[in-house]
């Protein structure tokens, strides 16, 4: 076959031409920019409503926000761990993580009320919650998911995107990203006793943010006031 490149797949060689090889690459890049648009829409949410509560209530909820489109490599290993079928239609479906957006508040009460606030809007629809600040996982993670569809207005119609929501404070963003740092450097064979300092850490970090936004309360309370109570977490669910 002229101008052909030969790949491995599952032990077997097979052999695609320059021209077959251009269609998947421009048809993955076509399928990943469908989810770089959907941060985009969801970003832009969320400056708007940094903007207006800047403007309204002298008060920004929002400290930081990143986000991420899934690169090809990290797309490929987790369609191998999970058996998916290699097709972006499969892709497409089951697995819901390719863009993700996170949100940084100064405390838990600005994620719950940017939660509310976002997926409130008449264009989001909400396909599952999962609420690890109410019920933190058992290292003591502790971050609000959810992953949302965002409609996307292509030149060939409209494409509802997922794109995966973390809300989590200062505190819980630090936590998370020392414990990433750590799996990583043992390989995820993190010794029993550092495990326990990571949740110990966690219970620290979750009493750090209970102070904090207890005295962010009381400083932005009313004089003579009863300072307000934090909301408690809601229960991962569906939707």
């Amino acid at each position: 076959m002229a101008d052909a490149r030969t790949l491995m797949i599952d032990d077997d060689r097979v052999s695609f031409s320059a021209v077959e090889l251009r269609q998947m690459r421009d048809e993955l890049q076509s399928f990943l920019l469908e989810y770089q648009f959907g941060l985009r829409e969801v970003e832009t949410k969320l400056g708007i409503l940094r903007d207006e509560f800047q403007h309204t209530h002298d008060y920004n909820p929002i400290e930081h926000v990143s986000s991420r489109v899934k690169s090809p490599d990290s797309i490929v290993d987790k369609v191998s761990r999970k058996g998916i079928d290699p097709d972006l239609d499969s892709i497409r479906t089951h697995i819901t993580d390719i863009a993700g957006v996170r949100v940084t508040c100064s405390f838990v009460h600005d994620a719950y009320r940017l939660f509310d606030l976002l997926t409130g809007q008449d264009d989001i629809r909400v396909r599952v919650v999962k609420d690890y600040i109410a019920e933190p996982k058992e290292n003591g993670y502790k971050s609000l998911h959810a992953i949302v569809e965002v409609p996307v207005f292509l030149s060939t119609g409209r494409v509802d995107v997922p794109v995966e929501v973390q809300f989590r404070t200062i505190a819980m963003d630090f936590w998370a990203s020392l414990e990433h740092k750590i799996y990583y450097k043992y390989d995820s064979h993190v010794p029993q006793e550092l495990l326990a300092e990571l949740k110990d850490a966690a219970t620290t970090a979750s009493d750090l943010d209970l102070r904090m936004e207890r005295l962010h309360r009381e400083l932005r309370a009313p004089e003579g006031s009863e300072p307000a109570r934090i909301p408690r977490g809601r229960s991962a669910h569906g939707a």
